[in-house]
C-alpha cells in the first residue's frame, strides 16, 4: 500500500506538472503574439537570432538532407526496378522530401541544435537570477528575450526546409544517375511533375509550426529552470524531448488537416 500511494502521488505530480507546463507554453505563445508590434525595437537581436539559427543549422541540414535523399532514391529504386519504373524515382524523392522528410528532419535538427541552445541560455540566466534582475528593472523577459527567438525560428524553419528539400532531391539525383542508371533529365522531370502546390505549402506550413513550437518550448523550459547547473542540464534535455514529441504530433495533425479530404 505505501508503494501504491507513492506511485499514485508521483503520477499525480507528473500529470499536474505536464498540465502546468502546457499552460505556460500557451501563455508564452499568446504573449509573443501580443508583443509582435514591439518587434522593430528588437530588430538587432532578431537578426542575431536568425544568424545563429540559420548558420547553425545549415551544415547539419546539408549532411542529413543529402543522405536522406540518397537513401530514399536507393530504396525506392530497388523496388521500382522490379516493375521497370525507375523513371519514377524522382517523383517519390521529391514528394517525400517536400511533404514529410524535409520539414520533419529540419524540425529535429532545429530542436537538437537551436531549441536546446535556447533552453540552456535562458535556463542559465534564470538560475543566475538575471531574469529576476530584468523584471526588477521593469523589463519584460518575454518581450526582451523570447519574442526575437520565436520570430527568428518562425522565419528560419521554412527557409531551412527549402534548403533541405533541394539538397535531398540533389542527393537522390546522384544515386539515381550514377548507381541506378536513370537519366538525369528524366529524374528531374519526374521530380517536378510530381509536386503540387499543396505539397509545397503544406511542407512549409509544417516547418513554420515546427519552428515556432521548438522556440516556445525551448524558451519556456529555460524560463522554468531551477536547481543550478544540474537543473539547466535537465531543462535542456526536457526541451529537446518535448520538442521532438511536439514535432511528431503536429506533423500528424497537419498532415491530416491538409490531406484528409483526398
Amino acid at each position: 500500500m505505501p508503494f501504491l500511494s507513492v506511485f499514485v502521488y508521483n503520477l499525480y505530480s507528473k500529470i499536474i506538472s505536464a498540465i502546468s507546463g502546457l499552460g505556460y507554453n500557451i501563455y508564452i505563445f499568446t504573449e509573443v503574439i501580443l508583443d509582435l508590434p514591439n518587434l522593430p525595437k528588437r530588430a538587432k537581436e532578431l537578426l542575431n537570432q536568425i544568424e545563429t539559427s540559420a548558420f547553425g543549422g545549415f551544415p547539419v541540414a546539408m549532411i542529413v538532407a543529402i543522405f536522406t535523399g540518397m537513401v530514399l532514391a536507393f530504396q525506392s529504386g530497388i523496388e521500382l526496378a522490379r516493375f521497370k519504373q525507375e523513371a519514377n524515382i524522382g517523383l517519390l524523392v521529391s514528394a517525400s522530401m517536400c511533404r514529410e522528410m524535409g520539414p520533419v528532419m529540419t524540425g529535429y535538427i532545429l530542436a537538437g541544435l537551436i531549441g536546446s541552445t535556447m533552453a540552456a541560455e535562458l535556463g542559465t540566466m534564470k538560475v543566475s537570477e538575471e531574469i529576476d534582475a530584468l523584471e526588477t528593472m521593469s523589463i519584460d523577459p518575454i518581450k526582451f528575450l523570447v519574442l526575437p527567438r520565436v520570430v527568428a525560428m518562425a522565419l528560419v524553419g521554412p527557409l531551412l526546409t527549402i534548403y533541405t528539400n533541394v539538397i535531398g532531391v540533389l542527393g537522390g539525383a546522384f544515386v539515381a544517375t550514377f548507381i541506378l542508371n536513370v537519366n538525369l533529365n528524366i529524374y528531374f522531370r519526374s521530380a517536378l511533375d510530381a509536386l503540387t502546390l499543396k505539397d509545397i505549402y503544406s511542407g512549409l506550413t509544417k516547418a513554420l509550426v515546427f519552428g515556432i513550437t521548438i522556440a516556445v518550448v525551448g524558451c519556456t523550459q529555460g524560463l522554468r529552470a531551477e536547481g543550478g547547473a544540474a537543473g539547466v542540464g535537465k531543462t535542456t534535455m526536457r526541451a529537446v524531448v518535448i520538442a521532438f514529441i511536439a514535432v511528431l504530433v503536429f506533423d500528424y495533425l497537419l498532415t491530416w488537416l491538409f490531406y484528409s479530404a483526398v
